[in-house]
């Protein structure tokens, strides 16, 4: 299991092997986190992901492409659920979580960053977007040694940090 830990501050400036993309399913860059990772990491994380994911990914997958000019060596991006537009199966928000460690593990990973996904513009409500993320990956079985979650504002990361206690 990682252990946990809750920063504020911006996920494209975290020195780890690989940082969580909360994506779009065409995984052609988008807004919010993914606009954010595909700005600060240059044009190489879409080639890549043009390259390797040609039909896009699918809500609750994972997959990985370049850091590009990140700190990072990887980006793992993974498709949440869109509560907004009526996916509201809880476990495809878990999926995403899982699916992540489960890449970053394949990749030898020892410190991965996740923002809370689903929980910007997709709607899905913070209460358990919070939970979903730290009960995913406080529970995972997998070598990755550290995991960072990174709240983007003051009253998230009160959450975060209140869920982890």
């Amino acid at each position: 299991m990682p252990r946990i830990s809750i920063v504020k501050g911006d996920i494209t400036q975290l020195d780890v092997d690989a940082v969580v993309n909360a994506a779009n399913s065409r995984m052609r860059g988008g807004g919010g986190v993914d606009g954010a990772i595909h700005r600060a990491g240059g044009p190489a994380i879409l080639d890549d992901c043009v390259a390797r994911f040609p039909n896009g990914l699918a809500t609750g997958d994972a997959g990985w492409t370049t850091g590009g000019n990140l700190p990072a060596r990887w980006v793992i991006h993974t498709v949440g659920p869109n509560y907004a537009a009526g996916q509201r199966d809880r476990e495809l928000l878990v999926s995403c979580y899982r699916r992540s460690l489960e890449v970053a593990d394949e990749l030898g990973a020892q410190t991965i960053a996740f923002p809370l996904i689903s929980a910007g513009v997709y709607g899905w409500p913070s209460e358990d977007a919070v939970a979903a993320a730290v009960d995913t990956i406080g529970s995972a079985d997998v070598a990755v040694e550290e995991a960072t979650i990174v709240a983007f504002g003051d009253e998230m990361h009160a959450r975060l940090l209140n869920r982890l206690r």
